[in-house]
């Protein structure tokens, strides 16, 4: 009797305690934000996700703005939202390093609901290689820029007569979440952008401003494809692991979850895990995530464990073969040699099982959760 009563205690209150504890525990609380008549304005909104962006926020509803440096392509976006949902939106022409010309685009354009900053620039080169101005307009661009935004339209913001919620989504990458070869510039302004949004959150909070981090994976855009040209080796056999998305499924997820008011957002099932395993003192606003996140940490630590040992694996290799002059691309992408055949089935079983695992955990655990 008492072994059946510590088994119902386990599988049944356990689990419920804990979940009523983190439904207490959660903060901020949860926040719908809705876009429809709503001014949303959205940066690097003339091409790849902040175009699609555009796109579905106009489509349902919002008075939409898009900011981008080039007044030519800003037309041609203008043109191709009309043509393919009958409005018209708002184009700005400006530099997101200018702080006087972003404010004056900002004024221009008038109070914003949702300030979505999606611009970005990416080289995808080792530190050594890269040039100092390459760092530097990197930084400039990612992290300068969207604080020059935040800082230009927070005052409206606070101070408007609008009594619904308020957003302010920042695009970040999966280069945000985890370092990865090559992306030493990039990786760096966009881990920023985390440290960015959950001190900015607390500070706005209490003006029902809530902030949201997206963590797009790798998106089919002309600047993907022009990245992929000077991609190291190294980064393409460790990225390789992860899919891309269409700019078009991004835009849905990221919208998704920014009316749902989720701090972190997520666009696919990499993501999803890969927010889950990082979660550490980021805000959580869904006790139900919260439980996932709790009950997933240890064997998402082991998959993440797995991750390295593979990708450090494959450096080793690479370097190796380079310095005994036999290095050659099949070995890396098929392995040569019984010590590498070995190396690559544990990989592939071993980390595809235990994401199998995960993937069962996180649907059972919160099947009711959009990210």
């Amino acid at each position: 009797m008492a072994e059946a009563s510590f088994a119902f205690f386990l599988l049944f209150l356990l689990p419920v305690a804990l979940l009523a504890l983190l439904f207490f525990l959660v903060r901020p609380r949860p926040v719908k934000i809705p876009i429809k008549n709503r001014h949303v304005f959205i940066t690097g909104g003339s091409s790849g996700i902040g175009l699609a962006l555009a796109h579905r926020a106009a489509a349902e509803g919002a008075r939409v703005s898009i900011l981008a440096r080039s007044p030519g392509k800003l037309e041609e976006a203008r043109n191709a939202i009309r043509l393919a949902t009958g409005i018209d939106v708002a184009v700005f022409a400006a530099d997101v390093r200018d702080f006087d010309a972003v404010k004056r685009a900002v004024d221009e354009a008038g109070p914003v609901d949702v300030l979505l900053l999606n611009h970005g620039v990416f080289y995808a080169l080792e530190l050594e290689k890269m040039e100092l101005s390459e760092v530097k307009f990197t930084m400039d661009v990612n992290l300068m820029g969207t604080l020059n935004l935040i800082k230009a339209a927070l005052p409206a913001m606070k101070n408007r007569k609008d009594p619904l919620p308020a957003s302010i989504a920042l695009v970040s990458s999966q280069a945000g979440q985890v370092g990865i070869y090559g992306y030493v510039a990039y990786s760096a302004s966009k881990f920023g952008l985390r440290g960015l949004a959950e001190a900015l959150q607390q500070e706005v909070v209490a003006d029902n401003i809530h902030v949201s981090l997206i963590f797009p994976p790798d998106t089919d855009t002309p600047g993907l494809a022009e990245e992929n040209k000077r991609k190291p080796e190294l980064t393409k056999i460790i990225a390789s692991s992860s899919g891309s998305m269409k700019a078009e499924e991004v835009a849905q997820k990221a919208l998704d979850g920014i009316k749902c008011g989720n701090f972190t957002v997520s666009c696919n099932f990499e993501g999803i895990a890969l927010s889950l395993a990082t979660a550490g003192l980021s805000p959580q606003r869904s006790f139900l995530m919260a439980f996932a996140e709790v009950v997933a940490a240890g064997i998402l630590r082991i998959v993440a464990l797995c991750m390295q040992w593979s990708w450090y694996g494959s450096i080793e290799k690479y370097h190796s073969q380079r310095k005994s002059k036999c290095f050659t691309k099949r070995y890396i992408y098929e392995g040569i040699g019984k010590s590498s055949l070995i190396f690559s089935w544990c990989n592939l079983h071993l980390s595809n099982n235990l994401l199998i695992l995960i993937k069962f955990y996180i649907y059972l655990l919160v099947p009711i959760v959009k990210n």
